[in-house]
């Protein structure tokens, strides 16, 4: 049975580089982001020991699944000798940002290009001090309407990870506003690189737009495997808020509420800012 810590709360501080206008009323940027750590906001604090599953090594057996046999065989002998099992108990800030592990360096050793990075490994750690990637948006000069609409991001008006043309297209805008005077019924899409596809909000009540979940599979669940270096990744929301309710007779201990577990955000709608 599993028990709930935290929540841990990060500040996100963006800003943008490389702006570049340009004469069809568009303009590109590259906007960097640094996580910080709100102790007031959050239950516990970064020191505190917690045990999750070890996504290290659960993801590389399944992408060694593959492989053939002798491979298999030596990866698991080398989890043996590092002593790696299906559960990871670190420190909050070693599990977000990174750790020293004794497996990563033996596997990008002698499996050179099978993870994401070669430094420490962490939940979050390759997002830190990163760019969201180079995106194109329409300033709006020409038609308010525009403003702030994706033309292309990384040089690409549609993407190439999904299996449908729907998924594949780059809506809305860049997630940061919208053109204003929205009214209730209007929906606010936009594109996510971390989602790696577009989504929407929509209005729930004065003061909060619901974020909408897209699925491929069951209800609540998006798989990005295929922009996340084909590891097996899934998002959700927290406790499987909104999933199918088979899911929760999975893992014992969830317990979704949409007062904790929904996603929503608060933005002033004559300016369409969040």
């Amino acid at each position: 049975m599993i028990e709930q810590r935290g929540p841990y709360v990060y500040r996100k501080r963006c800003q943008k580089d490389n702006i570049t206008f340009h004469p069809n009323n568009t303009v590109s940027y590259r906007e960097y982001r640094q996580y910080f750590f709100e102790p007031s906001m959050s239950v516990g604090n970064e020191s505190d020991i917690v045990t999750i599953p070890n996504m290290l090594v659960l993801g590389a057996a399944v992408m060694l699944q593959d492989l053939p046999y002798a491979v298999r065989l030596m990866i698991s002998t080398t989890f043996k000798t590092f002593k790696e099992g299906p559960f990871l108990t670190k420190t909050v800030e070693e599990l977000m940002w990174g750790y020293d592990s004794k497996l990563v360096e033996f596997l990008n050793k002698y499996l050179p290009g099978m993870l994401p990075s070669t430094g420490k490994f962490g939940l979050f750690a390759e997002f830190n001090n990163s760019n969201t990637g180079l995106f194109t948006i329409h300033t709006g000069q020409d038609d308010i309407k525009n403003v702030h609409r994706v033309d292309s991001w990384n040089g690409l008006t549609e993407l190439n990870y999904w299996r449908t043309p729907q998924c594949n297209m780059i809506n809305g805008t860049a997630g940061q506003m919208w053109p204003p005077f929205m009214t209730k019924e209007s929906t606010l899409p936009f594109y996510s690189p971390d989602a790696c596809r577009s989504m929407e909000l929509i209005y729930q009540r004065p003061g909060h737009m619901k974020g909408s979940l897209t699925t491929d599979i069951q209800s609540g669940l998006l798989n990005v495997s295929s922009c996340r270096h084909n590891s097996p990744v899934f998002i959700s929301h927290p406790h499987f808020f909104n999933a199918d309710p088979v899911l929760l007779d999975f893992v014992q201990g969830l317990a979704p509420t949409e007062e904790e577990h929904a996603s929503s955000s608060t933005f002033t709608r004559k300016l369409a800012y969040l």
